[in-house]
């Protein structure tokens, strides 16, 4: 199997590139890319890339991510997360393969006080969260074999991440003022990359697998309750921070006025995906718990 991943040095794609390798030979590029064109800005050059490569399987871990960024720069959010992905679609509808996109909690008004099932009906807050659901509008409308994961809340040891601000800011301030009233699942990119392989690996046995799914880690948490857990941790088992975690002050997402509405709930309802894949999807704090000690340990 030839794998092509694009986004390799993001999060996702940082271990896209590991969890992949067993199925077969990965050709990954970021935007950068000299010899093949890994930037979805360029619509032709893409093209071309994916002929020359001749893939089995694309993967499209690159995304315009800027959330508060997108709410003035509305064009290149859809070129890259609506635009680039209907093309990658139409690529592999015309060669019969199959695309795997990741897309977002932010599709959702966060206004229901339940986790959100695939089947909810989409009501973006902010441009991001529009771009995304467009994106997924157009590959489901090419009739492309597809898989989509719906993630949220993502940090890794690698790139930047709430995990690593809070962590770094936690060091400079004396007090840290943390939202409380937007509930998720802190979801690992490690997680999300070995779903997605076990997930391609299936489908080449099971093609009606092919569809949309919600993929985040079990149970859920605020923003301050993830900045609490993570500081907790790092004053019993870290003693090398030059001076003891700030402490956190809880407040409601008014008092932190930000250029992008995001949504109050963004819990996510995996259970599609644990049936059609047969998977138990871990707790939320393994997967911190794991980042923290590789963060930490190799000071990152």
């Amino acid at each position: 199997m030839r794998i092509l991943l694009f986004g390799k040095n993001g999060q996702v794609g940082w271990e896209l590139q590991r969890s992949l390798a067993p199925l077969g030979e990965i050709v990954a590029l970021s935007s950068s890319s000299q010899e093949l064109c890994g930037d979805l800005m360029r619509f032709d050059d893409v093209r071309q890339t994916i002929q020359s490569v001749a893939p089995d399987v694309i993967v499209n871990a690159a995304a315009y991510t800027a959330v508060d960024k997108a709410e003035s720069d509305a064009k290149q959010a859809d070129i890259l997360n609506a635009q680039a992905p209907a093309l990658l679609a139409q690529e592999a509808k015309q060669r019969d393969i199959c695309l795997i996109h990741y897309s977002t909690d932010y599709v959702f008004n966060g206004e229901s006080d339940k986790p959100y099932h695939e089947t909810d009906l989409p009501d973006p807050l902010n441009v991001y969260g529009n771009s995304k659901l467009q994106g997924e509008s157009n590959i489901i409308a090419s009739g492309c074999q597809y898989l989509i994961f719906r993630t949220s809340w993502v940090y890794a040891a690698h790139g930047n991440n709430f995990i690593k601000t809070i962590l770094r800011l936690s060091q400079q301030r004396e007090k840290l003022s943390i939202v409380n009233d937007q509930i998720g699942a802190p979801t690992g990119a490690e997680l999300i990359a070995d779903v997605t392989a076990h997930a391609v690996h299936t489908l080449k046995f099971q093609s009606t697998a092919s569809g949309l799914y919600h993929l985040t880690a079990k149970e859920c948490t605020s923003w301050y309750e993830f900045a609490q857990f993570i500081l907790k941790y790092v004053e019993r088992e870290y003693t090398y921070f030059t001076k003891p975690p700030s402490q956190l002050i809880a407040i409601p997402s008014t008092d932190y006025p930000v250029p992008a509405k995001r949504p109050l709930n963004s819990r996510l309802d995996t259970s599609k995906l644990e049936q059609m894949f047969g998977l138990s999807l871990p707790n939320w704090q393994n997967g911190v718990l794991r980042v923290l000690d590789e963060i930490l340990t190799l000071k990152i």
